[in-house]
């Protein structure tokens, strides 16, 4: 059966269908976004679209207000006709009429005919207009590519050109540079050959015979031929470089003999000028040595040009320093002719001026021989720039024929005065003064001098041994020498009748001190120093501290070592102070026993003691250590193992083999040792003075306190005995301890004090002139005195009754210390 014929869909259909292609959520025919912006633009453009001109003014009514919103550019025309009328003119219908449908539709077709072309005339003028543009820009792409291929050309040609110019550079530049090199090379050649050259100008002129060193030429030309010698010389690998060499090298002895021969005639001429001098001449006179001096000078200027030029070239080629040391050899020779016998006659003349006087004789010599020293560095100086150790050589011959005079003299001095003031001349005013000051040029002075003063030194050591064993050690003292007290008390009477003349004169005053001062005690520290720090001290000088009054080896001892002080090494001067102080200490002990034998006791020991303490004050100015070190050899451990190897009994030990070997036991056992000993003369000072006080002390509280140390003995004996289990005592059933008895020794004890104390503290005010010293002294023994009557109070309490106290009657401490105060 047939199917029935489709169905054709009315308008309202397609609408429906039309409105659900792009209805959402599911659209059935969805565009993409660009579509969905194509159609939006459509749209908006088709809004947009002019009302057409022949549209009757009937028609725009019914259009809406927006369709009306383009600006028509006719004026809207009055009347419909009007419209129509244009309308049919622009179509060229104004003569034709509308009739009929068909005419209507031609006329339609001819409307929308134009229409059209309306629409599409815009566009085609936009093709006419763009395509005009682009013939224009193909014209000019043309015209851009001929252009570029014209300028790839030219790349082309300028490259090439480029190439060839570079390579026409290059070329050159090679060229230079070949032309620089073969520039440099022919001025190095040149410049080396000009060296070469100048070996035959520097051979002809060394041959002139009118060439002279003095020439204006010759240093110049000495110049030259030095450097030529450098130049072939750093250069060994030159072609007849040894030839060269020995040409220049004889060329330059040449040189240097016209400068060797011009300046040793030259001081040659000068000395045989100077010797040929009238002989009848006093040859040391001023005069002389000032002539000797002044001509030199003179010469200088002739020859210093040349051996300036000598001394500069000396460190660098050996040949100029053998002409200089041959230069200086000269030099030194003429003055050596010139001034040795010239100073040995003037040394002679002074010695025969100062036969007897060393001193004047070593001070004059030495000034001498220092001018000379000077002058003679100056004059050098005038003639050289560099020094040279030939002209000390020089110098210490020369003053070697001073010391050739003078030391045959000092060996023979037996003066230690002299001697001390001889090394006072040769170590303080020449070594310290003129030395000290001018070094360098008194070098060669210095050394003979300290030469001479070790002589000096020496000569000194072995006059001072020789004066301590004489006049220290075996000094036999006379008897004015011993008579204490009676010279201090003479001398103290002497001094009362000056001080006496002095009140009644006092115009004359100052006379008087000074034949109370010590005419030698300025050069020593005076004893008893703390007087003069104590304002107690006595106004006048004691007769004790009078350096005529000391004894006359305490006296010699202490000059002596003033003497030797600053004129010898400390070393030695330690060794010689020992000796001398042993020596005078042992003196002064055996002067101490013989006024203690030939007056008392008390005038023997503080005779020692005044001078100990002399001897101790006088020594603390030198600032030196007077300990010696003594070296000993000890054989007691040799002396035993000889002892054990003598024993019978180790005879069968001799030989054996281990280590109870006898003979091997002697040998380790046997070794003697060396000991060190230390001698101080300081602390042997004041041990010796220690016990002379000591033994001063205990001498004189036996002499006031014996009866009552004697008593109190025999108590202490009673007492022990009774301790030991003895029978029991009583002190007053004593026969020896009554009372009475008591009172005897009590009464004959006060009365000694009372009657010895005074000759006792005169003795001391005499010896010592001190009153610190005294009262230092004198204390312990007041004390000894308080202390033995403190114990006899306490027993007499203990024993006695008040009775038998009084019987007894022994004084009050403040009895005792009334009598004890007259040592104030």
């Amino acid at each position: 059966m047939a199917e029935p014929p489709p169905v054709e869909p009315s308008g309202r259909d397609v609408r429906d269908r039309l409105s659900l292609w792009d209805r959402r959520p599911q659209p059935a025919a969805p565009l993409s976004d660009r579509q969905t912006d194509s159609v939006l633009e459509l749209k908006a453009a088709a809004e947009n679209l002019p009302v057409p001109p022949e549209l009757p003014i009937e028609d725009l009514c019914s259009l809406t207000s927006q369709s009306l919103a383009v600006t028509l550019t006719a004026a809207v025309p009055e009347s419909t006709e009007d419209v129509l009328l244009k309308g049919f003119a622009v179509l060229g219908m104004e003569d034709e009429k509308i009739e009929t449908a068909q005419q209507f539709f031609s006329w339609f077709a001819q409307v929308q005919t134009q229409m059209d072309q309306d629409e599409g005339a815009k566009y085609r003028q936009m093709r006419d207009y763009l395509s005009g543009f682009q013939e224009q820009c193909d014209a000019i792409l043309n015209d851009v590519n001929s252009a570029l291929q014209h300028l790839e050309s030219l790349q082309k040609q300028y490259l090439f050109v480029s190439t060839k110019t570079g390579t026409l550079h290059e070329a050159c530049e090679q060229l230079l540079k070949e032309q620089s090199e073969l520039v440099d090379l022919a001025e190095n050649i040149q410049q080396k050959l000009s060296y070469f050259n100048e070996l035959e100008s520097i051979n002809t002129k060394l041959n002139s015979p009118t060439l002279s060193v003095n020439s204006e030429g010759f240093i110049p030309m000495l110049a030259k031929l030095d450097d030529c010698i450098a130049y072939i010389s750093s250069h060994p690998n030159f072609k007849d470089y040894p030839v060269y060499l020995i040409k220049f090298k004889q060329c330059l002895s040449k040189a240097m003999h016209l400068i060797k021969t011009y300046t040793v005639n030259t001081l040659q001429n000068l000395t045989s000028q100077l010797m040929k001098r009238d002989p009848s001449a006093v040859p040391n006179s001023d005069n002389a040595f000032t002539l000797f001096y002044v001509k030199f000078r003179a010469a200088a200027p002739k020859v210093r040009t040349l051996i300036e030029q000598v001394e500069q070239r000396s460190e660098k080629m050996p040949e100029y320093q053998q002409v200089l040391n041959e230069i200086h050899q000269c030099y030194l020779d003429q003055r050596e002719l010139l001034l040795g016998p010239s100073i040995a006659s003037t040394v002679t003349e002074l010695t025969s001026q100062n036969n007897r006087d060393h001193c004047a004789l070593v001070r004059s010599g030495c000034a001498f021989m220092v001018h000379v020293c000077q002058d003679e560095h100056q004059l050098y100086n005038e003639f050289f720039t560099k020094p040279t150790p030939k002209l000390d050589e020089l110098l210490e011959k020369l003053c070697l024929s001073l010391y050739d005079v003078l030391r045959p003299m000092i060996i023979h001095v037996i003066h230690l005065e002299t001697l001390s003031e001889l090394c006072g001349i040769l170590k303080n005013e020449m070594l310290e003064d003129h030395v000290q000051n001018n070094a360098e040029q008194l070098g060669a002075f210095a050394a003979g001098v300290k030469q001479m003063l070790e002589d000096v030194q020496e000569r000194l050591v072995y006059r001072t041994h020789i004066y301590i064993q004489t006049d220290i050690t075996g000094y036999k003292p006379a008897p004015g020498d011993l008579a204490y007290p009676d010279k201090l008390e003479m001398m103290e009477q002497i001094a009362q009748s000056l001080k006496e003349e002095q009140k009644k004169l006092p115009s004359e005053a100052s006379f008087s001190d000074v034949r109370l001062e010590d005419p030698e005690s300025c050069n020593l520290v005076k004893s008893g120093s703390a007087e003069t720090h104590n304002p107690r001290h006595q106004t006048t000088i004691s007769p004790a501290d009078l350096h005529g009054m000391w004894y006359p080896t305490v006296r010699r001892t202490l000059v002596c070592l003033s003497k030797l002080y600053r004129c010898i090494d400390r070393a030695v001067f330690q060794g010689l102070s020992q000796e001398a102080l042993s020596a005078c200490i042992h003196s002064l002990l055996g002067a101490a026993d013989s006024i203690s034998k030939n007056k008392t006791q008390v005038d023997g020991q503080l005779f020692l003691i005044k001078h100990l303490l002399i001897l101790r004050e006088q020594i603390a100015p030198f600032h030196t250590d007077f300990t010696i070190k003594e070296i000993s050899l000890d054989l007691k451990k040799t002396r035993d193992a000889a002892f054990k190897i003598l024993n019978p009994k180790a005879v069968s030990r001799f030989f054996r083999l281990n280590s109870n070997n006898a003979l091997i036991q002697f040998l380790l056992e046997g070794t003697p040792e060396i000991r060190e000993h230390y001698i101080d003369s300081k602390k042997d000072v004041d041990r010796h003075l220690k016990s002379a006080c000591e033994q001063f002390i205990q001498q004189q509280t036996k002499q006031f306190i014996e009866q009552l140390e004697e008593f109190m003995a025999k108590v202490a004996a009673l007492k022990t005995t009774a301790t030991q289990g003895g029978p029991r005592y009583s002190l007053s059933q004593q026969p020896w301890a009554q009372p009475a008895k008591i009172n005897d020794v009590v009464s004959s004890t006060y009365k000694t004090i009372k009657t010895k104390l005074p000759s006792t503290l005169r003795s001391m005010s005499l010896y010592l002139s001190n009153k610190d010293t005294e009262l230092i002294l004198f204390k312990p023994v007041k004390n000894n005195i308080q202390q033995m009557f403190q114990k006899l109070h306490a027993l007499l309490r203990e024993e006695f009754s008040n009775e038998d106290l009084q019987i007894i009657a022994c004084p009050s401490m403040e009895q005792v210390n009334l009598l004890l105060s007259m040592s104030k």
